[in-house]
């Protein structure tokens, strides 16, 4: 990048910065709102207050250390403003080229030592792939195929939690906040989404949260159509939805009666070395459901994939695309949530998303909301990088630190 580029991206940070200021309620909060987003964009092992108070002010690290856990852990800006104000912002540069085309619920795990970070508690941990002690965030994100931006995050707050009086009031929990499932908080994002009037998309989430009923259910009468994955053990499926009734099949059993003329491979996008391709089939179903009577039930699609060489199939979806959706764009709709997965690792690797060391609930999630605007703006970005250079082009010259600097949990400081 050469120092005009530079110079015009640090000038368009700065109009990023001046209209998220508008919503952030004190003008004594637009300085540690920049320098906040400035440390969470430079380069470094570290995303936590003390490593970017020593990169944005090296010649007043104590202060500017200071100041930044003010900022983030005690400053009573509202969230939910900040992470509209960046939705409308990057909303432009996110459908320059292509419209929204889906909304994506997941969830992403912090790994924590100890029980006292907010939420804390030993269960599954999709960063280690096993159940081990970490904080879960709900999200739902707006994507189309370049990109994905998280439109509303929360925390998961246990049942221990929410119950427990002397850790919610010692980790400053609200107290409006009652404990609601993973799927609940789900339905509530996406019940906020169509009441702000975001640019609809079909909802897309994997198997925790595709094989709750209420959600479906949820989302369909809000007129929110979906793509949802389910377990390879899941719910019966037949022609009525009736659970008692004779008729009913398990989905393998369904994937192992269908014809060969029913399979055929499809491919969905290009992978790094090859196009990624599969073998799926599809078939319209009710499925069995416990909570509504079956005269209320619709048909839907169930998306089958079942590989070449393996035993059985291997994955699942259920959808309320229309019947005249094209097969490749059902199995397109499906693969697209791989953009969450890609997205969220760029969040905690480039800005730092699970770099917070806090306890507290407003930290954890003033915190969160800075790494979605610094993320907001490198999306913007984009735009403005040919495609013959890199996306980790650095915008902001780097500070020189200290000598002899090494940040709290920097594998240098061992």
């Amino acid at each position: 990048m050469n120092l005009r580029s530079r110079g015009n991206a640090e000038a368009r940070f700065a109009a990023y910065v001046e209209g998220l200021s508008s919503v952030l309620g004190h003008a004594d909060r637009i300085g540690p709102l920049r320098d906040y987003c400035t440390g969470l964009i430079l380069p470094g092992e570290r995303k936590s207050v003390e490593p970017m108070a020593a990169k944005t002010a090296p010649a007043r690290t104590a202060a500017q250390h200071q100041s930044l856990l003010h900022f983030v852990g005690v400053a009573t800006w509202s969230d939910e403003k900040v992470l509209a104000k960046v939705r409308d912002m990057v909303l432009p540069a996110m459908t320059r080229q292509e419209p929204i085309e889906a909304w994506i619920i997941d969830d992403t795990a912090f790994p924590k030592q100890g029980a006292h970070s907010v939420g804390v508690q030993h269960q599954y941990c999709g960063q280690l792939g096993k159940e081990a002690n970490c904080q879960v965030a709900v999200s739902l994100s707006i994507a189309n195929h370049s990109a994905s931006l998280p439109v509303a995050y929360r925390l998961y707050l246990p049942k221990d939690w929410a119950s427990d009086n002397a850790r919610r009031g010692k980790a400053g929990v609200p107290s409006d906040i009652n404990f609601n499932t993973k799927p609940e908080i789900a339905l509530e994002q996406i019940r906020g989404a169509c009441e702000t009037g975001l640019p609809r998309g079909v909802a897309l989430m994997d198997a925790a949260y595709g094989t709750d009923s209420r959600l479906r259910t949820g989302m369909t009468a809000l007129g929110v159509t979906y793509v949802v994955g389910m377990k390879r053990k899941g719910k019966p499926l037949n022609n009525t939805g009736r659970r008692d009734e004779p008729d009913l099949i398990s989905a393998k059993q369904l994937a192992r009666s269908l014809p060969k003329r029913a399979w055929r491979t499809i491919r969905w996008r290009e992978g790094s070395a090859d196009w990624l391709a599969s073998r799926f089939a599809r078939v319209r179903v009710r499925v069995g459901h416990s909570q509504l009577i079956p005269e209320l039930l619709s048909t839907e699609w169930l998306l089958i994939e079942w590989p070449e060489g393996e035993a059985a199939p291997t994955k699942y979806w259920l959808s309320t695309l229309p019947v005249n959706i094209g097969f490749r764009q059902l199995v397109d709709f499906a693969k697209l949530r791989w953009r969450i997965e890609r997205d969220y690792q760029e969040l905690k690797q480039e800005v730092g998303l699970g770099h917070y060391e806090g306890r507290g609930w407003r930290g954890f999630h003033h915190h969160a909301t800075m790494c979605i605007a610094a993320y907001g703006f490198l999306i913007s970005e984009r735009e403005t990088i040919p495609p013959s250079r890199p996306r980790s082009t650095t915008i902001f010259p780097t500070s020189v630190l200290p000598e002899g600097y090494r940040p709290r949990g920097s594998s240098l400081a061992a």
